[in-house]
């Protein structure tokens, strides 16, 4: 669990307290079934009392492991996620229906469900090992970021077919 206690903020309002935390994917049930995360996903940030809430921000770090999309290979990626979300104690005489804003209670705010929804949020939806990838030869299944294989993938437009006739030479 990642909890940050609210009294070191209150004490200094307006000035930021850091935090360090240190989870795993098991931990905040970020468990997915096309891709894991391998190791330590770290989390750094900072927590500042504003006067009618509180503000957290700052960054994921973790490593990415998948299978390419494309060419089928495992890969795996170092990845930095960004987060700045508002919380408010509840009960505080401020509306409860504000959907920008995390409600918590007691003297602890429990992010663990924030990060774990940033950290999935923001995978993409196609696992690709990286943008030049050339994927799998669509003739003979060969992996063409290793070399071409010298297949004719020549792709012709079916309504154009007919017309690939006039070419071939009798």
């Amino acid at each position: 669990m990642m909890k940050i206690n609210i009294i070191e903020a209150n004490e200094n309002l307006g000035s930021p307290v850091s935090f360090e935390f240190i989870s795993n994917a098991q931990e905040l049930d970020a468990v997915h079934e096309n891709y894991s995360f391998d190791g330590d996903i770290v989390v750094k940030g900072e927590f500042v009392a504003t006067g009618r809430g509180y503000r957290v921000s700052g960054q994921i770090s973790c490593t990415k492991s998948f299978v390419c999309d494309r060419c089928l290979e495992q890969s795996s990626q170092q990845q930095v996620h960004d987060f700045d979300e508002a919380y408010q104690r509840r009960g505080q005489g401020y509306a409860e229906d504000d959907q920008d804003v995390n409600y918590f209670d007691g003297e602890q705010v429990d992010i663990s469900p924030m990060i774990r929804d940033v950290l999935l949020s923001d995978q993409p939806l196609n696992n690709i090992c990286n943008a030049d990838c050339r994927g799998l030869c669509l003739k003979c299944g060969a992996n063409l970021n290793h070399g071409d294989c010298g297949c004719d993938r020549t792709v012709i437009d079916p309504r154009l077919a007919a017309l690939q006739q006039l070419l071939i030479k009798k």
